[in-house]
């Protein structure tokens, strides 16, 4: 059976509430199962894990006006589990900060960062840092789907926006626009429709009129595509890039912890180069799970280039 180091640190991560953690650390014990044999057993704790993070995928809807449109999730990351330059880590201290201490900003007629616009490619940690964000600070996360937003209520957007806002106002959270390009593109662009001029204007009246104790955190994948006129409505921007060489390591080391290694880090390196964070972390668990699959002791250099191969497929094909 699994060790007490094993159990103890399942049950801390349990009640630290560390999700991540805790699928690694139940994907060790698997692994530890199948060396002594036990492949059945270890096959039944992999399955677990995969219903596990179904599960917690499942976002609740808010109420009926915005059902679809607005969801709650549980924020489960902290700022130790984001994979990042230093440079980022701090401006994210700050915004944490700030948010603890604005009562004293106040005082001196100064305002928290409240308003945070993330750009960066998919994968790179924009949505965890709002997690990561609403958990620090003990605060509900929001999901607004702007994209959903457009597509079915092209006529009411403007309408359904100020619902948005309106709860904003009224209970405090964390509130991220997701894909947010979907309406925050520029507004001289000839092949805009006027519904859409009109949408982006209220959105950025609305943003400006803000003055909620809730924070906005706006996420596209290309800045580019944003109205300049956003860029002066939001308090800070952040800036996400895909991992350099030093970060992939340090990702894999994490996902990895635990788990016997074997394999050619400058060979792994290179053929990582160009993945997002999800992209390798994903990598990383697909070997875990071959490796206790197989009854396997260590994960060899073959197997993690495999399956880092079969992710640079995926992401070439979404180009």
């Amino acid at each position: 059976m699994a060790t007490a180091q094993h159990i103890k640190a399942l049950i801390q991560s349990h009640f630290s509430n560390e999700p991540e953690r805790f699928t690694t650390l139940a994907l060790q014990v698997a692994a530890h199962e199948a060396k002594k044999g036990h492949i059945n057993l270890a096959d039944d704790i992999r399955k677990l894990v995969d219903r596990g993070k179904i599960r917690q995928k499942v976002l609740k809807p808010v109420n009926q006006d915005l059902e679809g449109l607005i969801l709650e999730i549980s924020p489960v990351h902290k700022l130790a589990n984001l994979i990042a330059t230093d440079q980022l880590k701090t401006r994210i201290s700050r915004i944490l900060n700030e948010f603890r201490q604005r009562n004293k900003l106040k005082t001196h007629d100064l305002e928290n960062r409240r308003k945070i616009l993330l750009s960066g490619p998919p994968g790179t940690g924009k949505t965890m840092t709002a997690s990561i964000i609403a958990r620090e600070l003990r605060l509900p996360l929001y999901v607004v789907l702007l994209d959903r937003m457009v597509t079915k209520f092209m006529g009411e957007t403007s309408a359904k926006l100020r619902l948005v806002f309106d709860m904003i106002s009224n209970r405090p959270g964390v509130y991220l626009f997701d894909e947010f390009d979907a309406i925050g593109g520029e507004r001289a662009k000839d092949n805009d429709v006027g519904e859409m001029r009109r949408v982006l204007t209220a959105l950025l009246q609305f943003i400006e009129a803000d003055k909620s104790d809730s924070i906005i955190v706006a996420a596209t994948n290309n800045v580019t595509l944003l109205d300049q006129a956003l860029f002066r409505r939001f308090d800070d921007v952040l800036q996400y890039q895909i991992p350099t060489d030093a970060e992939i390591v340090e990702l894999m080391k994490n996902r990895l912890a635990g788990f016997e290694v074997k394999f050619d880090l400058s060979r792994v390196v290179s053929l990582a180069r160009g993945l997002s964070h999800a992209e390798l972390t994903s990598a990383c668990l697909d070997a875990m799970k071959e490796t206790i699959l197989d009854g396997g002791k260590a994960i060899e250099t073959t197997l993690l280039e495999q399956m880092l191969q079969n992710r640079l497929e995926v992401y070439n094909n979404k180009r």
